[in-house]
């Protein structure tokens, strides 16, 4: 997702960075959490960023943290059962990027949504810009280090040079190190792919297009994409004689890996509290 400009989390009452010391075990705030995670990132707080409070009380104590990519119904309810009232997610909770619960009047979801979340007093903190300014980029750090590509990955590229493979066994290392069912795929199978620009999420088809013509990748992996952009492009390209080939994983599964270390990295900064990653899934089923 693209930043756009909100109210900063400065804006939030109570929500400052606070240098002071650290909160004794046990006894940590939601506006804590955040504060000792900000002190990580460069240049922050950010005067215009998605990165606010969605849900809940700054002030409010945390009685355990949860991490995830979407702060669905369902992570919402296992969260209830861990007893944790503090989701850190990575994407919207009210389906647009600004979270604006009026984006369309009077849905019924989002209201029921909310209502679920202030019934069990459940916060909930976007963690998107601030996590991909982090260096590394946590969530393509994540997504790596759950390939096993970091050993190829050199600080700052997109693209990784792996072992020369066929383009059939690259999208089955990535089902199977990833837990996706299915990918789609556009090139030939048997292509032999070495160079690999990897854009996890949501990066737009502007984006996308213009990593595929500056590194001109054997492969190239996103999240989603709008499929009369860059799919379109790929297959044009290739029509044209130019080899690089697309896989398509989709958004949530290409960045919760991202989203789990966040729970790595976290849980030794606090002490008292657990730190619990539940996976949002992919909200598809394929027939």
């Amino acid at each position: 997702m693209k930043t756009a400009g909100i109210a900063a989390l400065l804006k939030v009452p109570g929500l400052t960075i606070a240098a002071g010391k650290q909160p004794l075990p046990n006894t940590y705030t939601v506006k804590d959490v955040i504060d000792l995670i900000l002190r990580e990132i460069p240049n922050a707080p950010f005067p215009n960023t998605v990165d606010t409070l969605k849900n809940g009380n700054p002030d409010q104590k945390v009685t355990g943290i949860i991490t995830t990519m979407f702060p669905t119904v369902k992570v919402i309810e296992e969260a209830v059962k861990r007893k944790a009232n503090f989701i850190i997610a990575h994407e919207p909770t009210f389906y647009n990027h600004l979270d604006d619960k009026n984006w369309v009047p009077g849905s019924s979801v989002v209201k029921e949504k909310e209502a679920l979340l202030n019934k069990y007093n459940i916060a909930v903190w976007r963690f998107h810009d601030y996590w991909h300014a982090y260096r590394p980029d946590g969530i393509g750090y994540g997504v790596l280090k759950q390939t096993g590509w970091l050993q190829y990955w050199k600080p700052g590229e997109v693209t990784v040079h792996i072992p020369a493979r066929p383009l059939q066994a690259i999208a089955s290392h990535l089902k199977r190190t990833l837990g996706i069912q299915q990918v789609r795929v556009l090139g030939n199978l048997a292509q032999s792919c070495s160079s690999v620009t990897f854009l996890p999420g949501a990066a737009g088809g502007q984006t996308q297009m213009r990593f595929a013509e500056q590194e001109k990748p054997d492969l190239l992996i996103v999240g989603e994409l709008h499929e009369w952009e860059t799919a379109e492009y790929i297959r044009d390209a290739r029509q044209l004689g130019h080899k690089t080939a697309l896989i398509v994983l989709g958004h949530s599964v290409s960045e919760e890996p991202g989203m789990y270390w966040l729970q790595e990295w976290l849980q030794p900064k606090i002490t008292g509290i657990t730190v619990t990653h539940i996976p949002s899934g992919n909200p598809f089923v394929w027939i």
